[in-house]
């Protein structure tokens, strides 16, 4: 199994013989080049043509934040799968109104019922989470009623604004009150949370569709425009309850992030370094737990379920099989 590398301290990244070479002021380090997906880079890291032209050959992604922890872009090396069928369907079907709208319920359809299965794991440990889960349940009834994709996505947002209210009742720390959503910067501790949180899953998912044959920047929810991806967006939807928000609880209810890891920035608050390592080692010990797949008779990793959610939007464009997502099971 491929694993992701991260790189927080600033220095140089370089081809060195055959494999790469990482060097920072106080840190020598051979990556094995065989055994990397992603590499994710937060320091201030040089890099050069000849590293940019070996990543690419061996089919790495680089994922680039800032100093604020927010995603700038990626280096998406030049598709080794893409295929001109496939990406001419998924055109087809992000051109055609019917058929996009029906991919496009699909994935918010998948994240709230995932929202719900995480409402309803805390409600029966003693959280009285009945009235959220009754309006969410409610709204949700009008997604199959949507006619086009602002009035879906606004569905989408009322779910969301009381889904993010029922994290004060679930974490239960005053000094992580969620109060309302803000993004850029976040205004407090709770919101950096999410944001980081979100970020990560939404370059996770790239990675994983630079492994398939599908084209990143056709997305069906996420409208395709002057974005350069969209696809992740859409897929990173699904999976941002039960990864990105049960990681965040678990990290605050452990006690293993506190308001120490955290700082001011830009009129907002984010997460400092110290912060980030620990959000990220909790995130990778997530992607790397297997549950049991409903249609498989072995246990899959979380990150091997996203790759299998979009083998099967793939199917969904080419082989006409009705698309189903991903509904966590416990």
């Amino acid at each position: 199994m491929k694993k992701d590398f991260y790189i927080f301290n600033n220095g140089e990244l370089k081809r060195k013989d055959n494999t790469l070479f990482f060097e920072s002021s106080d840190e020598k380090k051979y990556l094995p080049v065989n055994e990397i997906n992603n590499i994710w880079v937060f320091g201030e890291v040089d890099i050069n043509k000849r590293f940019l032209e070996f990543a690419s050959e061996k089919e790495i992604v680089l994922h680039y934040f800032n100093y604020y922890g927010y995603y700038i872009g990626s280096f998406y090396p030049r598709e080794h799968l893409n295929s001109g069928y496939v990406i001419l369907k998924q055109a087809e079907y992000y051109l055609n109104t019917e058929k996009r709208m029906i991919i496009a319920k699909k994935f918010i359809e998948g994240a709230v019922l995932n929202i719900l299965v995480i409402l309803r794991y805390y409600r029966n440990r003693g959280i009285d989470l009945n009235e959220d889960i009754d309006v969410i349940s409610n709204l949700y009834k009008a997604i199959n009623n949507a006619t086009d994709i602002e009035i879906l996505m606004a569905i989408e947002g009322n779910i969301r604004e009381r889904y993010y209210k029922c994290f004060d009742k679930i974490i239960n720390k005053p000094d992580f009150e969620f109060d309302k959503r803000s993004k850029r910067p976040p205004l407090n501790k709770l919101n950096a949370l999410i944001s980081f949180g979100n970020s990560l899953m939404y370059t996770t998912v790239l990675g994983e569709i630079y492994q398939t044959q599908l084209d990143p920047r056709i997305g069906y929810l996420h409208s395709t425009n002057n974005r350069r991806f969209t696809l992740n967006l859409d897929i990173a939807e699904i999976f941002k309850p039960v990864i990105v928000d049960r990681v965040i609880f678990s990290l605050l209810n452990k006690n293993v992030i506190t308001s120490k890891d955290f700082q001011r920035q830009l009129n907002g608050i984010i997460l400092n370094d110290n912060g980030k390592k620990k959000f990220i080692s909790e995130y990778n010990d997530k992607l790397n737990t297997k549950i049991n797949h409903p249609k498989l008779d072995n246990k899959v990793r979380y990150k091997r379920l996203i790759r299998l959610e979009l083998y099967k939007l793939q199917k969904h464009i080419t082989n006409d099989d009705e698309y189903s997502p991903f509904i966590a099971g416990w």
